[in-house]
């Protein structure tokens, strides 16, 4: 329990401590910073829940491991719903979404709610990119505490060529990755 409030505690100081050090002009809109915080973390976070299972066999299968598994170790409950179309959309929804259960659910602080999930959507983003699926992730919130967070698969239909390949060093992966 300590270890809950802790997280949260740190998570509200993040946003805090983002949003205030941003000009004022861009204090609304840019939230790349929370985002990108959100992406390192879950990029190591998934290489470490990971370290001991096969390679997923599927994006379908790789989309439920981060609803139970990666959403519970950090969220301490899975994800209520995933919906998808089968064509690279993913529909995760939290009924009580831990970072805005302890929000008001008035107006106010609804219109704050975009502040409080960047650092998700970068979780998710960065947790998928290690796995190998490069992803768009945003979040809707139309009700408090609820919040559904849409994956689009980005998905290329051209070939590369060889000036284009990169390579990386990755243990996840073995000795180096087509990038």
């Amino acid at each position: 329990m300590a270890d809950e409030s802790m997280f949260e505690f740190l998570h509200a100081e993040l946003v805090s401590y983002v949003i205030s050090s941003l000009d004022s002009d861009k204090k609304e809109t840019d939230l790349s910073t929370l985002e990108y915080l959100g992406f390192s973390t879950g990029y190591r976070i998934i290489e470490r829940l990971t370290k001991e299972w096969p390679r997923f066999k599927d994006e379908l299968e790789t989309m439920k491991f981060i609803c139970t598994d990666f959403w519970t170790s950090i969220n301490k409950k899975q994800i209520d719903n995933l919906r998808t179309n089968h064509q690279g959309v993913y529909v995760l929804q939290d009924n009580a979404f831990r970072f805005l259960t302890r929000l008001s659910a008035n107006r106010q602080y609804l219109e704050m709610a975009p502040k409080y999930v960047a650092f998700t959507c970068g979780l998710i983003r960065g947790a998928l990119s290690n796995l190998g699926i490069n992803s768009m992730v945003t979040a809707e919130v139309q009700t408090m505490p609820a919040c559904k967070f849409h994956i689009q698969v980005q998905r290329t239909n051209r070939y590369l060529d060889s000036s284009e390949v990169h390579y990386h060093q990755s243990p996840r992966f073995g000795s180096s990755v087509m990038l």
